[in-house]
């Protein structure tokens, strides 16, 4: 008689409740990790991009302030509204300065017969009154023609602004404030203008802008 051997199969064995509770541990753990790193990720993009467009804003002020005061006016070819007061100011223990010019403006043909295109314009800051220790840049512009039958339109050109301070060249020394109408005719204007800005960026981030700008007008009259 031939022994058989009968094979048997074992039923199959399943997870125990220890077992998926520290699969389950594990996973959390790992989405947990990858959130955090997601997370991270995402606000130093966030932070990149704004400290970019804060940049960006620092560089178009500083543009706009530099064509402003190279086309400051005093000329001997017409009669023209020559016209610098700078003033200096303390807010925060920084500076808040502003500066009052009469510029060529760029919206208008320059003409050198006839009625001159002075634009008045004065750059100033308010405290913002969303963020403490931040202020408002506004740009105030009028008619140098028409200065006492038009209102200034003002504009809010940034809102994160921690310290703006200019500084006047006269050929000789650097000074902290200009009053243009003190000075003998022909030497109204500095030679030069030094520019500082500090604006804040996005993650506490303090970011600095400078740029010194010469006169040409003033350097003619030289």
């Amino acid at each position: 008689m031939t022994n058989r051997r009968i094979l048997t199969r074992s039923a199959p064995r399943g997870f125990t409740l220890i077992e998926m509770m520290l699969a389950i541990g594990v996973l959390a753990l790992i989405l947990t990790m990858l959130a955090s790193s997601f997370s991270t990720i995402a606000h130093s993009k966030v932070h990149a991009e704004g400290r970019l467009m804060v940049d960006r804003e620092g560089r178009s002020l500083l543009w706009q302030l530099t064509k402003e005061l190279r086309n400051a006016v005093q000329t001997p070819y017409t009669l023209s509204n020559v016209a610098l007061f700078g003033s200096g100011h303390m807010g925060n223990g920084a500076p808040i300065d502003t500066i009052t010019l009469s510029t060529f403006s760029g919206g208008h043909r320059r003409a050198l017969t006839g009625m001159t295109p002075e634009t008045i314009v004065t750059y100033n800051l308010t405290a913002n009154p969303d963020q403490q220790g931040w202020y408002l840049l506004q740009r105030s512009q009028q008619s140098g023609l028409l200065t006492n039958a038009a209102s200034p339109q003002t504009t809010t050109l940034a809102n994160n602004i921690l310290s703006l301070h200019f500084r006047y060249f006269d050929g000789q020394r650097w000074g902290e404030s200009w009053e243009s109408s003190s000075l003998p005719q022909g030497r109204q204007l500095p030679v030069a203008v030094a520019i500082q800005i500090q604006m804040a960026a996005p993650g506490g981030r303090v970011m600095d802008f400078a740029t010194q700008v010469t006169v040409p007008m003033a350097i003619q009259q030289w």
